[in-house]
């Protein structure tokens, strides 16, 4: 086991229609495709788990919004974590296990 939880988050209405605003090619994200798996703090109890989301929503939702376009001033203006709530289903676990031999690396060190 490593000390980390993990955050899965999947594209919901308001996240597909603000994709879908940006052009009229008709492509979205797809809410049950592959999705980016992001390591977060590790939590112990459900109000832990409340304090790392509030951590971490705003990159989170930056990221998200990113991948899919990368001019921000088209991205949304309120972003807060109510609204990050409503743009995506979000999955958080709190068991995350290594069975890798190799070493741990982050290519942005």
């Amino acid at each position: 086991m490593i000390n980390r939880g993990v955050v899965l988050l999947r594209p919901a209405a308001p996240f597909l229609e603000w994709a879908k605003s940006l052009d009229d090619s008709g492509l979205v994200p797809n809410p049950e495709g592959e999705r980016t798996v992001y390591l977060v703090p590790e939590w112990d109890d459900d109000a832990g788990k409340e304090r790392v989301l509030k951590a971490v929503y705003a990159e989170l939702f930056e990221q998200e919004l990113f991948a899919w376009h990368t001019d921000e001033s088209d991205w949304p203006k309120k972003r807060g974590l109510r609204e990050f709530k409503q743009w995506f289903g979000i999955e958080m676990h709190s068991l995350v296990v290594d069975v890798c031999d190799g070493r741990l690396y982050d290519d942005d060190v």
